[in-house]
């Protein structure tokens, strides 16, 4: 069995600045806060109940965690529809609420990173209000996107650009006169308005929306749509194919995403964010070509951007150690920390997409009739998991992963809220953002002390409720602190321990070096006999729910082991 060169080590200097860069060894939870604990018993998770379930994130291992939007909001999409950047939605609570959360957390030594949504607005917001209210040409227009539309009256949209959120990107007003008039651009929803960032009042005003957060105690942001913001001069039609869609080739995305402009207004923020104290940071949610990572981020852009790759990459050891180097290799290029992650409130819980064969083509969101295997899907996804918090870089969590959660299918559609439910008819992403069960016999599982819930949990949530599993060996949750703790105590985050990747394995086994440590990842369907030289090493970690046989590692699972 030989060893493949691991990457040139970093220099005194820089080994010293990383670690005291907190973010870039960091583990992130992200709390999806109407879905994480509700204090008062409306059926909805709010600020006051995350707060009161802070020391168990502590006693799980992670440094931070990021919370998903609590600001004012009609929550036509979850709360990524801001009608208030700098206040917390009734629903949530108050900013006196958040500055309780922010102080308790960082009084049990943790980090509170916060959502940022700055590609859009809430159609609810004040200033597209005053844009409605105003006349074609005005300041107040200007600070979103509107143009007049094409045709012989304006009667077409501007441009052929579709939603994410399906259908056009597009809304034509009523001007005050009661006549048809311009249109506004939403790549999202319709309600949702896209922002006009050649404007400078924009920017102006989103560091003071910076500035709010960082003032009051914030460590971070995660920046939603990262790739958005700026749209390409001219606002250009999208190639479209055969069929008269847009076409967008693999590995690409649409015209109005990644464009340059972008990455100026990170060069912007980022000095107002290293202006602080304690390190604060920016993560960018960017679904971009991969070979585009490194221009954004680096010493004068943003601090990470998740590594989606990774999550995207089906189980098997060619794919999954293909999303390991060259996220690594190009963010090493930078001096910037990869990101890894499996789950959020955007994709199909891992637990359930593992459970799927390699091939199996996803939608949005899973269909009633898309039923994984369960046992599997669970199996898969614990492995990952430990290959994931073994590697270096910072790893974000999803709520509720720890727990095994999976994805929720039997949601009645009268219930679901997700926009691209409502405008397309698919699945959508309800099915992740299901609450939290917490005690196996309580109402609601514990989230609620009325039984309220807002989407309904499953009879299958009961058993894998934090109460249930605590304490009780070969857990999920306690694997996930098993490995959390043992992540800290020996680096594993850090860069130091290079990576090195094992030949000479068994078919369908996935090793990594790192440092005193080797993970070996069995993606194949049989048991396996571990090489010689490893067989008698000492098991630090194991993702199967009972002990593997000394020098075998059963199929679907994954294994820390201390070796010299």
């Amino acid at each position: 069995m030989t060893l493949a060169p691991a990457p040139l080590e970093q220099s005194a200097s820089s080994e010293q600045a990383a670690r005291a860069e907190w973010w870039r060894d960091a583990v992130v939870y992200q709390v999806y806060p109407r879905s994480f604990a509700d204090s008062d018993g409306d059926g909805m998770g709010d600020l006051p109940g995350v707060t009161a379930r802070l020391p168990y994130l502590r006693d799980l291992g992670v440094d931070a965690l990021w919370l998903s939007p609590f600001y004012t909001s009609p929550q036509n999409d979850a709360g990524y529809d801001v009608a208030d950047y700098t206040d917390v939605d009734p629903r949530f609570g108050t900013l006196a609420d958040a500055d309780a959360l922010i102080e308790q957390a960082h009084a049990l030594g943790l980090k509170v990173i916060v959502d940022l949504v700055p590609n859009h607005s809430s159609s609810d917001h004040v200033l597209f209000q005053q844009a409605l209210a105003a006349a074609p040409g005005s300041p107040e227009r200007d600070m979103y996107v509107f143009r007049e539309g094409r045709g012989e009256h304006g009667e077409l949209p501007p441009n052929n650009w579709t939603s994410i959120f399906h259908g056009p990107a597009w809304t034509r007003v009523t001007e005050a006169d009661g006549t048809p008039g311009q249109w506004y651009l939403h790549i999202f929803d319709t309600t949702q308005p896209d922002w006009n960032w050649e404007n400078p009042a924009v920017h102006e005003m989103f560091q003071g929306v910076l500035r709010f957060w960082l003032d009051r105690g914030a460590d971070g942001f995660r920046v939603d749509v990262a790739h958005g913001m700026v749209k390409p001069e001219g606002l250009p039609d999208a190639t479209v194919n055969a069929e008269g869609l847009i076409d967008i080739p693999e590995g690409e995305v649409p015209v109005y995403f990644d464009n340059d402009g972008v990455l100026d207004i990170y060069r912007e923020w980022r000095p107002i964010v290293d202006s602080y104290e304690g390190d604060r940071m920016m993560v960018l949610e960017a679904w971009i070509p991969e070979h585009r990572l490194p221009l954004y981020i680096g010493r004068e852009e943003a601090h990470q951007s998740f590594n989606f790759g990774f999550l995207q990459a089906r189980w098997g050891v060619e794919t999954m150690r293909a999303a390991i180097e060259k996220p690594l290799a190009l963010a090493d290029a930078v001096d910037a920390p990869t990101t890894w992650v499996l789950s959020n409130h955007d994709v199909i819980r891992h637990a359930s997409r593992y459970g799927f064969a390699p091939d199996h083509a996803f939608g949005e969101g899973l269909a009633r009739d898309e039923e994984p295997d369960a046992a599997l899907g669970l199996a898969r996804a614990r492995a990952a998991t430990l290959l994931m918090l073994a590697l270096p870089g910072a790893a974000y969590l999803y709520q509720g992963e720890e727990l095994g959660l999976p994805e929720v299918r039997d949601i009645p559609d009268e219930l679901r809220e997700d926009p691209s439910h409502h405008r397309a008819g698919v699945p959508g992403r309800d099915g992740c953002r299901v609450p939290l069960p917490w005690e196996q016999h309580a109402p609601a599982f514990g989230f609620s002390a009325t039984g309220e819930s807002w989407l309904p949990q499953p009879a299958e949530f009961g058993p894998l409720a934090a109460d249930a599993q605590s304490g009780r060996e070969g857990s999920t949750l306690e694997m996930y602190r098993r490995a959390l703790a043992l992540r800290s105590e020996l680096g594993l985050g850090r860069p130091e321990a290079g990576v090195a990747f094992l030949d000479g394995l068994p078919a369908g086994v996935l090793g990594v070096r790192r440092g005193e440590v080797t993970v070996l990842v069995n993606t194949s369907e049989e048991t396996v006999a571990l090489p010689s030289a490893l067989a008698g090493a000492e098991v630090l970690v194991g993702s199967g729910e009972h002990p593997a046989p000394a020098g075998e590692l059963p199929a679907d699972t994954a294994v820390w082991l201390r070796t010299a």
